[in-house]
This record gives structure tokens, C-alpha cells and sequence, in this order.
């Protein structure tokens, strides 16, 4: 067993789990926006102990960064941010299993922001993913509850918000690369450590000012949650490291498909810690979804 298999299924436990607390947090003690600014000012000072220590031992610097680095950087964060927000509101709608999958579309619709920012092709088996990941999407989207034509469905709050957050990690993936791609003279890692702690350092001031006008109390509550929200942090923090450590070990089409077994995790999660039902609609959704996710990584 090569090294980064573990390292890649590690990844997926720990963002399993923090975003199982992000939604114990948004149920039982912060908003929604609290809960998704837990992940942020907690695993903030984690990741800057970290690089500070590596630049310690290391003897190097941080590099100077460019106008459009922090541009990029701006975008990749801002867009996170709000698909972190749509995904702790997406679980107050559907259970947990379900909130993942459909965060899962950011890898079907990263594709297509590839193509339309970065000019990226699309292949022939690339497209019937696509078309396949709509499926799945048309047969998550309807509740056990509704009833009417499929169209209507769509328009559910849950289904808009699992397309919206799908669509903003995707940006924020596809601005994170062209971030990165501006600190092209350093090492892999050090340029992944040096643009994950400026992202999170600014999404932290975003949230921050936020809170302040919106919800000024939550920030209190944050802090007051701090027994749960800082595994939030760290989870956030360690989950980040060993995807970054895996996609420079491995081909990072390997790792994302690795990394599938988050659907399943969370399934279990479910289940066993939520205690929540899942119906067979919700089972073949995801069969679907995790099918077409396989489909687009073998037309990459």
C-alpha cells in the first residue's frame, strides 16, 4: 500500500467529521453563519503555527505575493465561504448523507467552470458524467414528501441549495489553482501551505466583519462554543493538510476518486450517529452521483 492511499482516506475522515460538527453546531447552538465561521477562526491559528514553524526550521521567507494572487485568493475565499454557508443550511433540510452528496456536484461542476474561466475541454465520457450526475440530481432533489412534476422539485430549498454550494466550491477550486499558479518558483507544499493560510486569514476578517453587523452575538457564541467548534478548527485544518499531502504524492484525479469514500462515511454517519432514515430514492441517488463522479475522473 503506497503512502498516500491512507493519507487520501484520512482526508476524507476528517472532513467527514467536521462537517458532521458544523452540523451539530448549526442544530443545537449557532446560526448558520456561526457555525461555518467556527471552521474558519479556529483552524486560522493552526495553519499559521504551522507555517511559521516550517519557515523556522526551513530558514525561508514568505514570498511576495502578486495583485492577482490576492485577487484569486479574494474569489476562492468569498465563494467558499458561502458554499460553506449553503451546506450547514443545506443539513437543516435533508439529513446528513444526502447534504454531502450534494455537495459532491463541485466535482462535476468544477469541470464545467474549467471550461468556461480556464478554457479546460470537456471529452465525450466527461459529458455523459455530467449527464448522469443531472440524473442523480433530478432523483435527490424530490422529498418524500412532495409530490407534483420533477421541474418543481428543483426549485426546493434543498435542491438549491446543494446546486449553490456545488457551484461555489467550484470556483473556489478553479480560483485556489490560479492562486497557487502565481507562486509557480516554490515548492508544491509550501506554495499549497502559503495559500491556505492566506485564504482562511481572509475569510476569517470576512466572517468576522460580518458577524459583527449582522449577527454581533454570534461571535460571543462562538466563542462560547469553543469545547466543539475548536475540533472544528482542527479537523478543518488537518483535512486540508492531507488533501494538499496527498495530491503531491499521487495524481489528484486518484485521490479525488479515493475520496469518494466521504459518501459512504457519511452515510454511516447517518445512520448510526444521527439516527436519521434513508430512503431508497436517497440510495440510488448516490449510487448515481458517485458513478458519475467516477465517470468524469476517468475522462480527465
Amino acid at each position: 500500500m503506497t503512502l498516500w492511499i491512507p493519507i487520501a482516506i484520512a482526508a476524507a475522515s476528517f472532513q467527514t467529521v467536521r462537517f458532521m460538527l458544523q452540523k451539530v453546531l448549526s442544530s443545537v447552538t449557532l446560526s448558520t453563519a456561526g457555525a461555518t465561521f467556527s471552521r474558519f477562526v479556529y483552524s486560522a491559528p493552526l495553519i499559521w503555527a504551522g507555517l511559521l514553524s516550517y519557515l523556522a526550521l526551513s530558514g525561508q521567507t514568505l514570498p511576495a505575493l502578486s495583485a492577482r494572487f490576492w485577487m484569486f485568493a479574494t474569489i476562492g475565499g468569498t465563494a467558499q465561504i458561502l458554499a460553506t454557508v449553503c451546506v450547514v443550511a443545506l443539513f437543516r433540510q435533508r439529513n446528513f448523507a444526502v447534504g454531502i452528496t450534494f455537495k459532491k456536484t463541485e466535482v462535476i461542476q468544477t469541470a464545467l467552470v474549467g471550461l468556461v474561466v480556464l478554457g479546460d475541454q470537456i471529452t465525450a465520457l466527461g459529458w455523459v458524467a455530467i449527464v448522469i450526475g443531472l440524473c442523480a440530481v433530478l432523483v435527490l432533489s424530490k422529498t418524500p414528501q412532495s409530490k407534483g412534476p420533477w421541474w418543481r422539485h428543483l426549485s426546493s430549498p434543498a435542491s438549491l441549495l446543494g446546486l449553490g454550494s456545488g457551484v461555489l466550491f467550484a470556483f473556489s477550486a478553479v480560483s485556489y489553482r490560479a492562486a497557487s499558479l502565481e507562486l509557480d518558483a516554490l515548492a508544491p507544499a509550501f506554495r499549497a501551505g502559503v495559500t491556505l493560510a492566506i485564504v482562511v486569514s481572509l475569510q476569517t476578517l470576512f466572517m468576522l466583519v460580518w458577524l459583527k453587523w449582522r449577527e454581533p452575538g454570534e461571535i460571543a457564541r462562538v466563542w462560547a462554543a469553543r469545547r466543539v467548534a475548536i475540533w472544528v478548527g482542527l479537523t478543518s485544518m488537518a483535512g486540508s493538510f492531507c488533501w494538499f499531502w496527498a495530491f503531491t504524492l499521487q495524481n489528484a484525479a486518484y485521490v479525488k476518486a479515493l475520496g469518494q469514500i466521504e459518501l459512504l462515511l457519511s452515510l454511516l454517519a447517518s445512520v448510526l450517529f444521527f439516527k436519521e432514515q434513508i430512503t431508497r430514492r436517497e440510495i440510488v441517488g448516490m449510487g448515481l452521483l458517485i458513478l458519475s463522479i467516477l465517470a468524469l475522473l476517468l475522462a480527465i
